[in-house]
């Protein structure tokens, strides 16, 4: 399947996309730590106004799935979730579903992250048969590809969802890393565009595939 690169700034280009019937988003927006230079309002500001600039470019009868994990900031808890669903609210966007992730076993004590990991799911067009609900709950996260990325059972679950339930043929990915998700879209027949500043990650996200038996990363 054709898999698409653009080693640039993720906000620029989406500022000059045009709306596509057929494309859902996911994003993995970055956290406050890639962001020295912000406090932590101008990061939360600058969260926002992007997870609304990705919900507005994306068509009606398509979706955007935003997979974030929580931070802890200096003695308190910061709700990424919360921020995805306030920008959701601005754009007349409704949340399909929000599952869990865990990232360490329940019962486990984390310390810097919290042990889980959001995925909303949003669209404005998008109505779903309760006879498709999946999950709520992932209790593995699965192989990741480097240390920030998504997992592999998140991953293939949320290719599969698009394509099977949404039906969209292409899954966009602003601020793609290394390319995990755009390896699992093109894994299970989806098109896939990727939007990554960093040269060696960028160039990694066009090589990446995963296994045939979607076991590992490859």
């Amino acid at each position: 399947m054709k898999r698409e690169v653009f080693q640039e700034d993720a906000i620029a280009w989406l500022e000059r996309k045009n709306i596509q019937s057929g494309e859902s988003y996911f994003a993995s927006l970055p956290d406050i730590s890639e962001f020295p230079e912000y406090s932590l309002e101008e990061w939360k500001s600058w969260f926002m106004k992007t997870a609304s600039l990705i919900l507005k470019k994306t068509a009606d009868s398509d979706v955007v799935i935003f997979f974030q994990s929580d931070i802890k900031y200096q003695g308190h808890w910061v709700d990424k979730a919360y921020l995805c669903q306030r920008a959701a609210e601005e754009t007349g966007h409704e949340l399909l579903w929000h599952k869990i992730a865990c990232r360490a076993p329940a019962g486990v004590t984390t310390f810097g992250r919290p042990a889980y990991s959001h995925l909303l799911c949003f669209s404005k067009g998008v109505r779903l048969d309760p006879q498709t609900s999946t999950p709520d709950v992932l209790p593995e996260m699965g192989e990741k590809s480097w240390q920030r990325g998504i997992g592999l059972n998140p991953a293939l679950l949320i290719a599969r969802f698009i394509k099977e339930t949404v039906g969209s043929q292409t899954l966009v990915n602003p601020f793609c890393g290394e390319g995990a998700m755009l390896a699992c879209a093109n894994h299970l027949g989806l098109q896939a565009i990727g939007i990554e500043k960093g040269k060696k990650r960028a160039q990694r996200a066009r090589d990446i595939q995963i296994s045939d038996d979607s076991s590992r990363w490859l």
